[in-house]
């Protein structure tokens, strides 16, 4: 049930390289997650220069203009190893599949209960 955001530099990535980067979070999420295909909600923002900020050398890691913010809610329960190899793993996807320097790869996982998502209806669908 991960809910993905994803936030950028406007033009910094063209609207044809959004679904490559949109598919390999996805095969990600199925490949460490055990995400279900179907499970695929997620939103891309593109921000102003004025709007967008960032340290280029943070823990000594070189970012360009073309760092993407990716922000993963999902539920809870996955271990430190799955989260460490979810990252290697996006990173190589993205590098391999979009020309994406892993550098340029920040990613947030942010947990929640089943409790805490209704997926239309007005219904909390995971805890009936």
């Amino acid at each position: 049930m991960p809910f993905v955001r994803v936030g950028y530099m406007e033009q910094q990535y063209t609207e044809q390289e959004l679904p490559c980067i949109s598919h390999c979070i996805l095969n990600a999420l199925i490949e460490h997650f055990q995400v279900p295909a179907k499970d695929y909600f997620q939103v891309f923002h593109a921000h102003k220069q004025s709007e967008f900020y960032y340290s280029p050398d943070y823990l000594d890691i070189p970012r360009t203009d073309k760092l993407l913010y990716i922000q993963i809610t999902m539920g809870s329960g996955r271990t430190t190893e799955q989260k460490k190899s979810f990252y290697q793993r996006l990173a190589e996807l993205l590098s391999t599949e979009c020309k994406i320097r892993p550098e340029d790869v920040f990613v947030t996982l942010v947990e929640t209960e089943l409790e805490d998502w209704s997926f239309g209806n007005g219904l909390a669908q995971m805890i009936l």
